[in-house]
């Protein structure tokens, strides 16, 4: 913490050591939302609203509440297609009210470096007619999403976590022989209705990167938060993708806390586990981000790098292989077998 005062002035001590305190517990989280703060990023200054607050000024219902709520419930929709035939809906697993703060692993002095595919997707589904260049490049067919979970089985990939890759990479933690990781940013809808099911079929898990204030707000094309809480019982890995989904590039200490921090507790305050992954908004960022990541208690961070090769140095930058639209299972096989060949 020391190191973030010195760099950025006195006058950043009140909201560097929120970063510890928000950590420690419900107590801040509910008062915040009793006298209703929030950050305004015009003004670059925290104020009273007459709403509630989620770690970042949008309002809430109580906690206690998302806790009553179960996967099937009337407001809870369940997973499309077969998934809606083949899954019992499981109880939220409720874990200690205030998550534990957990620091990033103590390094063992083992410059490690592990080629680990990490596959980046957006949409799983097909995209509308008429939908524009960018829309077809992030929509990936469920039916071509469930042909690369069986390419990966056939050659002999297990799945894992980013918490896992971390924890290899900074203290040696064994990985299977060829892990992979799947990583779905934005938290669109049609990753729990379509991607959700095909994981669960496959024995595959996920690690699901949500904007915060899109689910706050109930947005049709993105998740809701009993959706969300639905893939965290099911033991998917439930990453921030910021607030808003700005860039972090440039933006000042404030702006970067209220985005990356905010969006952490509003997780946490559902799920009742610490939040280690992060994932940069358009892959963009700078080192400031990266410092404040650390400080909130943040493992490891995704970017749109390309390519396989991941190292102990550099847990706040792990390169991923973005899976296209266009991708049939040829393409497919060639892009991933290329960047595994060049890391």
């Amino acid at each position: 913490m020391s190191t973030l005062v010195e760099n950025y002035g006195k006058r950043r001590v009140i909201l560097t050591l929120l970063l510890g305190l928000v950590v420690a517990g419900t107590a801040l989280l509910v008062q915040a939302q009793v006298e209703g703060m929030e950050y305004d990023p015009e003004s670059d200054v925290w104020a009273r609203s007459s709403g509630g607050w989620s770690g970042h000024g949008a309002p809430i219902a109580p906690v206690h509440q998302f806790a009553r709520q179960r996967p099937g419930s009337s407001d809870s929709p369940t997973p499309s297609a077969k998934a809606a035939a083949d899954l019992e809906p499981t109880p939220v697993r409720r874990l200690p009210a205030t998550p534990a703060a957990a620091p990033l692993p103590t390094p063992d002095g083992t410059p490690r470096r592990a080629v680990v595919p990490v596959l980046m997707y957006h949409h799983i589904g097909l995209p509308d007619p008429g939908a524009d260049a960018i829309r077809r490049d992030l929509s990936v067919s469920p039916a071509n999403f469930e042909a690369q979970l069986r390419y990966l089985i056939a050659l002999g990939y297990e799945p894992i976590t980013l918490e896992s890759l971390v924890m290899h990479l900074q203290i040696g933690q064994p990985l299977p022989a060829k892990p992979v990781i799947l990583t779905f940013d934005d938290g669109f809808k049609d990753q729990y209705t379509n991607a959700y099911p095909l994981l669960e079929k496959y024995g595959f898990v996920g690690t699901f990167f949500v904007i915060t204030r899109f689910a706050d707000e109930e947005r049709p094309e993105y998740m809701s938060w009993s959706e969300i809480e639905f893939l965290h019982a099911q033991g998917m890995e439930i990453g921030s993708h910021s607030y808003t989904h700005p860039s972090l590039k440039g933006k000042s200490f404030d702006y970067v806390v209220w985005q990356v921090l905010g969006s952490k507790e509003a997780i946490e305050a559902r799920t009742h586990q610490p939040v280690r992954s992060f994932s940069y908004p358009s892959g963009q960022y700078d080192q400031l981000a990266i410092d404040v990541l650390k400080s909130a208690g943040y493992w490891a961070a995704v970017t749109v790098e390309a390519g396989s090769m991941q190292t102990a140095e550099r847990p706040f930058e792990l390169r991923r292989i973005r899976v296209r639209g266009r991708y049939d299972l040829t393409e497919f096989d060639h892009w991933f077998n290329y960047w595994l060949m060049n890391p």
